[in-house]
């Protein structure tokens, strides 16, 4: 048995050590530099006020012109050749121009950079622009996330920080800024920790089994070595020593000593891969998503979209919510207004949903659903709006959590049991984001480093170890003098 499990602990070490070592030394590099994405504040702030003057088609036009017999949102925002409607459903979204209803697809290089030019203005960002290519995949859009919005123009702002903005062919929207500091860092973290070339994560099915293998093969060749670690040790003269030298000795105790954290470690990093194989994803049954949607008759918005409003407005949008129509208007990231038609009139709700309604809407999807309660700062299980301050709302109803979030009527996601011990197994234990060590920002950022430069450090002992393994066996080259 001990011999088993010698052999199946040195030979996965010795080909995936060097995978140990990048991953605990990247995520270092991960915890001050993220993978890159755009904030809804990023978002916003490109966005430039609609024309109160334009003439418009209503929104239930743009739902027919759309094609689209079930959209979950319908969109109105400015774009830079005129006033646009996004229809949205679950697995695409498709734009029309909201004054003809003509398709609004962006078919021209020219028109892709005009809409970055203005967005970066907008956001007070360098002004030019040059088209620095169209396609479906790039290392930074790779994730799953911007596949309603490929290909993809990649425009290059010819800033100091080297920003580049990422337009929608199929919408014009800017999904995606990066900066130059941000790639860089990127290819040396984000990349690196997440097995994540362009030519491999882009068929998401094909990264998912290899890197969820390989995660699974390093929890065993780490598992083995906790095991080996207390029975490698021998009592002499009542004291417990080690049986190896030199770097097997260091391996050894370091082992020993880092063991609990090097074991969660990898093993919650193999969890990040899990995607529903072990635990709860989180979304929402089609059944509960009806629910909480309903199925708003769109044909209702008849009027057109600025007779009902005023003022400087950035974005309008409208939702079903309980099967009601809701309209948003925001005229900045954190002024907004939530209106519900009745009849055939628009009632102002505020600035967000109320627990009323959404305790009302809640209590369809189970009889035994508790009210509302706003999720506070520093929850178990934290969850935040996308508009700063918003309330977002857990409603409890049994053994499963449902978050609403009252800026947009959206579902961000249920916790059941087995999707909240998911929470601490892979979240806590793998970015140490305990709600005490959250508080103490500082605190949490050393752990993390020092954790992950022990990990790197005993890691580097395995890989030497490995290397001398592969030398006498024959396996590596030797140097002669």
């Amino acid at each position: 048995m001990i011999r088993a499990l010698i052999l199946t602990h040195r030979w996965l070490s010795i080909p995936l050590g060097p995978l140990f070592v990048l991953w605990f030394a990247t995520g270092i590099v991960m915890h001050f530099v993220p993978f890159p994405a755009q904030t809804e504040s990023e978002r916003f702030a490109g966005l430039k006020p609609l024309d109160p003057a334009a003439s418009l088609r209503s929104p239930a036009d743009a739902v027919v012109a759309s094609g689209i017999d079930r959209p979950s949102r319908v969109r109105l925002w400015q774009r830079a050749d005129g006033p646009v409607y996004v229809v949205s459903a679950a697995d695409r979204s498709v734009a029309v121009r909201a004054d003809t209803l003509a398709a609004a697809t962006v078919e021209a290089p020219d028109l892709a950079r005009s809409i970055a030019r203005a967005t970066a203005q907008q956001r007070g960002l360098g002004a030019d622009g040059t088209v620095a290519a169209l396609d479906d995949y790039d290392q930074w859009t790779v994730p799953n996330r911007f596949d309603a919005h490929r290909p993809l123009y990649r425009i290059a702002l010819n800033d100091a920080e080297g920003t580049e903005l990422y337009v929608s062919s199929r919408t014009g929207d800017v999904v995606l800024d990066t900066t130059g500091f941000e790639r860089r860092w990127n290819y040396l973290g984000s990349v690196v920790h997440w097995i994540y070339p362009t030519v491999l994560r882009k068929d998401w099915a094909a990264w998912d089994v290899v890197v969820w293998w390989l995660s699974l093969a390093a929890v065993i060749a780490a598992a083995t070595g906790a095991l080996l670690g207390p029975v490698r040790l021998r009592l002499r003269r009542a004291r417990l020593t080690s049986r190896y030298r030199g770097w097997h000795l260091w391996h050894h105790w370091a082992g020993l000593v880092c063991t609990q954290f090097l074991l969660t470690w990898i093993v919650s990093g193999w969890l990040s891969m899990d995607h529903g194989r072990l635990f709860a994803t989180g979304h929402l049954t089609p059944s509960e998503d009806a629910v909480l949607t309903g199925a708003p008759d769109w044909t209702r918005l008849t009027a057109t979209p600025l007779s009902s409003v005023s003022g400087e407005v950035r974005e309008i949008e409208w939702f079903g919510f309980g099967g009601r129509l809701h309209q948003r208007t925001r005229r900045a990231l954190m002024q907004q207004q939530i209106s519900v038609l009745d009849g055939s009139a628009w009632h102002i709700v505020g600035r967000f949903l109320q627990p009323a309604e959404i305790n009302a809407v809640t209590a369809r999807l189970r009889s035994d659903c508790a009210r509302s309660i706003e999720v506070e700062p520093g929850d178990d299980y934290p969850f935040v709006s996308d508009v700063p301050r918003a309330p977002v709302h857990r409603v409890v109803c049994g053994d499963t959590w449902y978050h609403i979030d009252s800026a947009s009527g959206a579902a961000l996601e249920k916790l059941d049991p087995s999707r909240r011990t998911y929470r601490w197994l892979y979240q806590a234990l793998h970015t140490l984001d305990f709600p005490t060590l959250l508080a103490h920002a500082t605190l949490r950022t050393l752990l993390i480093v020092g954790l992950c430069a022990a990990g790197c450090a005993f890691s580097i002992t395995g890989l030497v170890i490995g290397w001398r393994r592969l030398r006498a066996s024959g396996l590596a080259p030797r140097h002669n003098g």
